[in-house]
């Protein structure tokens, strides 16, 4: 082994010591078959953590379908006809992400809503919007500035 060779074999060594991973870890269930995925922030973090699955998306979905992933969780009010229409909440991960952080998914037998996030473990629950938060903030602060 040359001199070159052992130094491109410790480069190798040293970045694959140092190399960052970029997988985002997510919930992953369905209220169908795991009612606690209805809401998983209700629960502890220990009794949380042996009832709802969390998994790598890199890992669990194929990588040829998507360069990255990101957090998805979906809310469904499914009609039947026989029957009470019922909640289902499931949590995973998606690899086509949309314009907007939440859109409407509704047709003649259900209504949902799809949120999409991108940190680990961001599809626990509702999401804030800072936006709107602003918003908030501004409008209230205008309304004590006129009020003084």
């Amino acid at each position: 082994m040359t001199s070159r060779d052992r130094i491109i074999c410790s480069l190798v060594i040293l970045l694959s010591l140092v190399y960052k991973s970029t997988c985002i870890s997510c919930y992953y269930c369905n209220s169908a078959n795991n009612t606690a995925c209805l809401d998983v922030n209700m629960y502890e973090d220990e009794i949380r953590s042996r009832l709802i699955p969390i998994v790598q998306c890199d890992t669990a979905i194929p990588s040829s379908i998507a360069p990255s992933f990101f957090c998805r969780k979906i809310v469904q009010t499914i009609f039947h006809s026989h029957r009470e229409s019922e909640v289902r909440v499931t949590r995973g991960c998606g690899w086509i992400p949309d314009d907007r952080d939440c859109y409407r998914d509704d047709n003649s037998d259900h209504l949902g809503t799809v949120c999409q996030c991108f940190h680990d473990l961001c599809n626990s629950g509702d999401s804030v919007d800072p936006a709107g938060i602003t918003f908030i903030f501004v409008a209230f602060a205008m309304v004590l500035h006129l009020l003084r």
